[in-house]
């Protein structure tokens, strides 16, 4: 596979920097908001973007982490049995407004999956999507985020995987291509 770095540590900075000033313009001081992160790679998302928020805004920002194993709509079709995460929702979410977060949008499924998990825990009154990277293409679900970090046109046999310094070493985000053997 050929790969591609599509967005390097000062551009996730930049990236990171720019949506939380739009959380802030939508979400003012956050007093009703919620942000949650999806499982397992949202919550990177989420600890980065906590972390810039309470910078700028000198507070706490409620946060949660949340398990949608069991909620996805392919997880008996696994050759492997899956594993779950762990769900971190201590706090309420009746009537809030929740911003749920993920690093990458493609199909839409985690994302179905995702507001399936979250009606469990209640009824919010609004619930947004923030999207760190939107591949925009093969959608299956009429899904789109209200938050975009950035948008990669992709062909579906092409993979991006966003990577954490935290995790992987190195903030960036890349884009994997089959070599073509043509």
């Amino acid at each position: 596979m050929e790969k591609q770095i599509i967005l390097n540590n000062r551009h996730i900075e930049l990236t990171l920097k720019r949506l939380c000033y739009q959380l802030i313009e939508s979400h003012n001081d956050f007093s009703n908001s919620i942000i949650i992160g999806l499982q397992p790679r949202g919550i990177h998302v989420v600890t980065r973007i906590k972390k810039e928020l309470e910078a700028i805004l000198n507070r706490e920002i409620v946060c949660g982490n949340l398990d949608i194993t069991f909620y996805r709509d392919d997880f008996r079709r696994r050759e492997r049995p899956l594993i779950p995460s762990v769900t971190n929702i201590d706090f309420d979410i009746e009537g809030k407004n929740i911003i749920l977060v993920d690093d990458v949008l493609y199909t839409g499924r985690t994302i179905r999956a995702g507001l399936d998990a979250l009606l469990a825990f209640g009824r919010p009154s609004k619930v947004e999507l923030l999207a760190f990277i939107d591949r925009r293409f093969n959608r299956d679900l009429p899904i789109q985020a209200d938050y975009i970090g950035f948008k990669v046109d992709t062909l579906s046999q092409e993979r991006v995987s966003v990577e954490w310094r935290d995790i992987e070493g190195e903030d960036k985000v890349m884009l994997f291509t089959p070599e073509n053997n043509g």
